[in-house]
């Protein structure tokens, strides 16, 4: 296969840096803070585990309600949220909608917190070394 058939495919989600490699810039920080905004509510967080550990990997809306003492517009509404935040995707087959996690969307969550905790240790080492070598005895 040519480099020319290779299709790149979201390379920019891979390329992001993590949430100790760097500091986020205002349009990083505006998308995640949705993601985990819809990610703050218990039902919509209940909603995502529902979706994303359905075998098959994807669930109608009418096996979720009865999960939960909320009204089906409600839940509608919760389900939204998680698509606006790029987390679900959905797709209507008759009177049902049917939802799944969109690729990579967990993943993306997982690489930006996840920080190697080697990493982390040695540069609080760094800088316990750096203020006391700076401190005069």
């Amino acid at each position: 296969m040519s480099k020319q058939e290779l299709e790149v495919i979201d390379q920019d989600a891979t390329c992001r840096p993590g949430l100790a490699a760097a500091p986020l810039d205002d349009e990083r920080a505006t998308e995640l803070a949705r993601v985990f905004k819809a990610l703050g509510d218990p039902v919509r967080l209940r909603l995502l585990s529902m979706i994303a550990s359905r075998e098959g990997g994807e669930v109608c809306v009418c096996e979720m309600t009865p999960a939960f003492d909320l009204s089906q517009p409600t839940i509608s509404h919760h389900l939204k949220l998680l698509r606006q935040a790029g987390l679900i995707d959905c797709e209507r087959r008759g009177t049902w909608v049917y939802h799944w996690v969109l690729p990579g969307a967990l993943d993306k969550l997982a690489g930006f917190l996840t920080a190697k905790q080697t990493d982390l240790a040695a540069r609080r080492t760094a800088g316990a070394t750096a203020r006391t070598a700076g401190a005069t005895p």
